[in-house]
Order: structure tokens, then sequence, then C-alpha cells
């Protein structure tokens, strides 16, 4: 079994890193910059070093730093999209199209994007 670091202290790592910010990314997180610096606190516990310069201003990444931030914010971006692929009606569109036509009656009629092609191909649609 694997051994992660937790999401908050993650979350919290990318988006301080990101902006070089705790309060910009207590901002976008809806947090405060205290409840941030403690999340990157327990990150660079797991880490053994710290991931960030606080003195002098401004805010820097430490080598450690910058080679994990890379990493995370590349995971973070990549499970926001497999997250987006796979929430997406596996790529059906449905059109739903109300007409007097008497073979359909007064209940409006389903059909997906494939129907819609077979349609201005010529094709009758299955329905």
């Amino acid at each position: 079994m694997r051994k992660l670091p937790p999401l908050g202290s993650l979350r919290a790592f990318e988006a301080a890193a990101r902006r070089l910010s705790f309060r910009e990314a207590a901002a976008e997180l809806g947090v405060t910059p205290t409840a941030i610096s403690h999340q990157v606190r327990i990150l660079e516990e797991i880490c053994g070093r710290p991931l960030f310069r606080r003195r002098p201003r401004p805010l820097a990444l430490t080598d450690a730093g910058e080679r994990l931030f890379p990493v995370i914010r590349n995971g973070f971006d990549t499970f926001a999209s497999v997250v987006t692929a796979v929430s997406a009606k596996s790529g059906r569109t449905t059109l739903r199209v109300t007409s007097p036509n008497a073979s359909w009656g007064r209940h409006p009629k389903t059909f997906t994007t494939g129907d819609l092609v077979q349609f201005l191909h010529g094709s009758s649609i299955g329905g």
C-alpha cells in the first residue's frame, strides 16, 4: 500500500507554490493563511526538510520545493483532466425535438448525435 501525504497538505503546498503567497493560496482555497502554513508544515515534516524560504520576504521555494512543485502541479492537472473526461456522458449528446408530425404524436422525441448524423446523411433514424 502506498503512503501518500494528506491531500490537504498537497493542495495547500501547490497553491502556495504556484502563487508564492500563503495569503493568496488561502483566498483561493477558502481557508486562512495560518491553515495554509499549518498544512505546508505537515508536508515539510513528512519530507524532512523545508519547502519554502519564509524569510526574508518574498516567499520562495527551496530546492526541495522546486523539485516537488512541478510533480504536484502536473498530478493535479492530470486528475482534473481525467475527471472532466470521465464525467462527460461518454461523448453522447441528446437533442429533444417536438414536432407536430403525426407519426411522433404529441410526445417529444429524443435523438442522439448519431441519430442526427444518420438523418443528415439520408438514412432513417432508428429511434
